[in-house]
């Protein structure tokens, strides 16, 4: 249930509004922005919402069911809203809130319209388009683990128990063919050593960033990451990196020693087609 206040009340009901549209963007660090449709910025609460992004929601609707309430923004592009704080992660899973307010009386409160957060952002040339995913978002995750024959654990978390710095490296840039591939010539790893690793930057444009490792092969200690960094990755920048995990039951033991720790059900048989098929011999099926 809406509850407004009684000018806006009095101005929904007159032919003529003088409404915008307002979101308000709260990072998971603190930072907050604000973008408005009106033509001006506007200041509410103390909070500046700023016109520049050239803001435009689409139609948003509602249901009486436990489906996803989800809606798009389009956006110029600009300073605040950045491409680089973007793939850096910085508005991951931002809190955002959408309202309505009276832009010639912006004390005459506001009506809220939808909140959620940040989901799958696409970057165009000059915009982009976010996606704004209703609170009935979180019902839609599993909340309790279902077996699978791989390692539910992440490497080096409370489960898992291995100590992430007996396996983690650093190294130095020796050459690099773009902001995705690089060459550390001191490298001694066997092939797929550091694959789906993470690695994290110490030095140069993208200090303080990470990113996971795709492949990395013995040969000239050739990294290729998931995705391009941000910043162009240049001579001498510094990095260090753990060791991958494909978190299978051999790798577990054999490259972790940590077999006692191992989250998956590696001999349980797995697929639909295991469980209606034939016993060889038996005539029987499993049950």
């Amino acid at each position: 249930m809406k509850t407004l206040t009684a000018d806006m009340t009095t101005h929904l009901a007159q032919e003529v509004s003088t409404l915008c549209v307002c979101w308000k963007m709260t990072a998971i660090g603190g930072t907050v922005l604000g973008f408005t449709s009106h033509i001006a910025d506007l200041t509410i609460g103390g909070q500046l919402y700023k016109s520049a992004t050239g803001f435009t929601p689409s139609a948003v609707s509602g249901t009486a069911n436990f489906s996803v309430d989800n809606m798009n923004v389009e956006g110029l592009i600009s300073g605040d809203f950045a491409v680089a704080d973007l793939l850096a992660g910085k508005w991951d899973f931002a809190t955002v809130e959408i309202f309505l307010v009276n832009y010639l009386d912006v004390t005459a409160g506001t009506l809220k319209v939808r909140k959620g957060t940040l989901g799958a952002v696409t970057l165009g040339r000059q915009k982009f388009e976010a996606e704004i995913r209703g609170l009935l978002q979180a019902y839609s995750r599993s909340i309790v683990e279902l077996y699978s024959p791989s390692c539910r654990a992440d490497l080096g978390d409370a489960r898992c128990k291995v100590t992430l710095a007996s396996f983690t490296v650093t190294g130095m840039v020796t050459s690099f063919t773009n902001s995705r591939v690089f060459f550390d010539s001191a490298r001694a790893e066997a092939n797929a050593y550091f694959d789906g690793g993470l690695l994290t930057w110490t030095g140069g444009l993208n200090s303080g960033r990470t990113m996971e490792v795709k492949a990395y092969l013995l040969a000239g200690g050739a990294f290729e990451l998931v995705q391009p960094m941000v910043s162009a990755i240049a001579l001498g920048d510094t990095y260090s990196v753990y060791a991958g995990c494909d978190k299978q039951v051999l790798t577990c033991k054999t490259k972790f020693s940590n077999l006692v720790n191992f989250r998956g059900e590696p001999h349980v048989p797995q697929g639909a087609d295991v469980a209606v098929s034939v016993l060889a011999g038996g005539g029987g099926s499993w049950r």
